[in-house]
């Protein structure tokens, strides 16, 4: 029985969205401009578009499994602040984008949002960056195209190797239909990636986020947070420097 939960079940526990009505009115501490991406027929994808007061470049930022904008957008502010933009969205079911979600869903709306920087910004000016669930769609992106550089928060090897650790006594292998492979993804990334991960995270485990550090990659460089967890980093002078240090 819980075997059969996983599989039916098994986006209420990996997507956890909060809804926003359409009305509602975003306010934060930067410039910004609210999208609506319309990436399918019947998809409509909701985006923000920070604004900095000295542009170096761009972020396209994907978030992690659980909130809307409301909170991201605060969350993405920090790197606004060191005079990025930054695109952020919310993917389907999220806030309020609409759509049918699957893995390949994903890695469309990330595609149609790198497509639409690229329509203002060169290539060479786009930084990807991943945060938890996010790492996956991110990770896909930067294979397929040509950013400047990767930056992966909290990444997993894949959704397979968190869910063992999770189920062990269960074929998660066979059960899951979202796989997010981001160890088949890095090693076509041409080109320099960045992954940070906290010792003590509980949602992903550091040992999943460890395990992309050794697929022998050259360009890749992996920073370990002692004591960091998931939702933390950001207070430990490790990360704020290897961000500082990556993006100046």
């Amino acid at each position: 029985m819980i075997g059969a939960s996983l599989y039916f079940f098994q986006e209420k526990l990996l997507f956890l969205p909060t809804k926003l009505s359409q009305d509602y009115q975003y306010q934060f501490n930067y410039p910004f401009e609210e999208l609506f991406l319309k990436t399918d027929e019947d998809t409509v994808i909701n985006a923000l578009h920070f604004k900095a007061e000295n542009s170096k470049g761009v972020l396209l930022y994907f978030h992690g499994n659980a909130g809307d904008l409301s909170r991201w957008g605060r969350i993405t502010e920090y790197f606004t602040a060191m005079n990025y933009d930054v695109l952020v969205m919310d993917y389907r079911a999220y806030g309020k984008s609409v759509g049918p979600l699957s893995e390949s869903a994903f890695y469309k709306d990330g595609q149609y949002c790198y497509d639409y920087l690229l329509k203002q910004y060169s290539e060479e000016n786009i930084t990807l960056y991943g945060r938890s669930l996010g790492t996956g769609i991110a990770s896909y992106l930067a294979a397929k195209n040509n950013p400047k550089q990767l930056i992966l928060e909290t990444p997993y090897y894949s959704i397979e190797d968190v869910a063992k650790s999770r189920f062990p006594i269960f074929p998660v292998k066979y059960l899951l239909k979202y796989k997010f492979p981001t160890y088949k993804y890095l090693p076509e990334v041409s080109c320099n990636i960045s992954i940070i991960h906290g010792t003590d995270d509980t949602i992903v485990p550091y040992h999943s986020g460890k395990k992309l550090s050794e697929l022998d990659i050259e360009n890749l460089n992996f920073i370990t947070v002692v004591g960091g967890s998931h939702n933390n980093l950001v207070k430990f002078d490790v990360y704020r420097d290897a961000i500082t240090n990556i993006l100046e």
